[in-house]
């Protein structure tokens, strides 16, 4: 590391178990500007900064370190964080995850993973995903047409049942 960063990190009051974290973070290649405005922001919030793992995951999943940051902003990184590392492994591609991460940080309600998971499962497309969710469909509604959804695909399952007399 730079001295001009550890410099930094001396100003924040950076404990052993956080130059630890520091310390994971630079071998997993982020930027050292990011890694101390990371322990600021923390500090900020006045917790330490031990959300690594989940810094890690967001960096393996192609968010930014711009994107990171917005969300260790609002202190919730390892609640959005872990969400939006989910949604990409659903398969949901990078504007449609940004789309849903803005709307949990403006606190605008949106379905959570489970039932995104639930609907992109049953067969419903991204596109189809995100209408239902701007139109405001909740978490219950979104269960209850992945539900119905499952019954009917259940159902419906090719083979038809022949009636009539038997040939003797």
């Amino acid at each position: 590391m730079f001295s001009g960063t550890i410099e930094e990190l001396k100003k924040l009051n950076t404990n052993d178990a956080e130059v630890a974290e520091v310390v994971r973070l630079k071998k997993a290649g982020l930027n050292e500007d990011t890694i101390v405005a990371l322990v600021r922001i923390a500090h900020e919030h006045q917790h330490p900064f031990v959300a690594t793992d989940t810094v890690k995951n967001l960096a393996g999943a192609n968010f930014a370190e711009p994107q990171i940051l917005e969300i260790a902003q609002t202190d919730q990184l390892d609640t959005i964080g872990g969400d939006a590392v989910m949604l990409h492994v659903i398969g949901l591609s990078n504007p449609t995850v940004q789309l849903l991460l803005r709307r949990r940080l403006k606190n605008i309600p949106t379905m959570s993973v489970g039932t995104i998971a639930d609907l992109k499962n049953t067969g419903l497309t991204e596109r189809e995903i995100l209408y239902r969710i701007q139109q405001g469909m909740t978490d219950a509604q979104g269960e209850a047409e992945a539900a119905a959804r499952k019954k009917a695909q259940a159902h419906n399952t090719g083979f038809t049942r022949i009636h009539g007399r038997r040939t003797r």
